[in-house]
């Protein structure tokens, strides 16, 4: 499967992404990284693996309709097949997402729908909340709300600030969104309504549901 990543930041997903890719565990190609931001860590690790990049910011833009088709033309001038938002800090409108109807994905730092939209492990402090997470979901045009393909849970513990929250749960990153995308690479993933199933994973076990596989 051929995958486009969108960034906005240090692209530690990327990476994960990268390594399991490098590593024989994805079988997956990225075909292509665009990022919104220059001078951003997730393109150096384009630069140091050898894949192609691109940037594409809103600013260079009339409209956010131009800025998405722009991203769209790009994408499918790679032959992307499925597009992962891997810390893009943009909601997408129906202009990209009709483009690759359920073919987004997004790695979101808390178990949806809690404590959407930005600073969610803060979110997550702030409310006193003991349990928090990370989900792999489709994205739609309702920030952080599509269908639920994978969570991980995360304690959240009385010392804990929002840095060190978020980077214990950035490790669960890392393994559930190279595991999604392998499952959707191989066709497991079914779609009914908001409920999603991967066929032939085993569920009920925490702190993934469904388990993983391979990461």
């Amino acid at each position: 499967m051929n995958l486009g990543i969108l960034v906005s930041g240090r692209g530690s997903n990327l990476q994960a992404i990268i390594d399991a890719v490098e590593g024989g565990r994805l079988e997956s190609k990225i075909s292509l990284v665009i990022s919104d931001r220059e001078g951003v860590q997730a393109i150096e690790r384009c630069i140091r693996h050898g894949l192609a990049y691109r940037f594409i910011r809103r600013k260079d833009f009339g409209s956010r309709e131009e800025f998405e088709q722009s991203m769209v033309q790009a994408l499918k001038e790679a032959n992307v097949e499925l597009v992962v938002l891997a810390g893009f800090m943009r909601v997408l409108s129906s202009t990209f997402l009709q483009s690759f109807p359920m073919r987004v994905i997004n790695i979101h730092p808390s178990i949806t729908p809690a404590f959407q939209g930005l600073k969610a492990q803060r979110q997550a402090i702030e409310y006193g909340s003991r349990i928090t997470g990370c989900t792999v979901h489709f994205v739609t045009e309702e920030l952080d709300n599509g269908p639920v393909i994978a969570q991980a849970c995360v304690p959240v513990l009385p010392e804990d600030t929002e840095e060190s929250l978020s980077e214990r749960i950035l490790s669960y990153e890392h393994r559930i969104l190279p595991q999604a995308i392998k499952w959707l690479s191989e066709g497991r993933v079914k779609v009914y309504g908001r409920q999603v199933v991967v066929e032939g994973a085993r569920y009920g076990t925490l702190p993934f549901n469904p388990d993983l596989e391979d990461f």
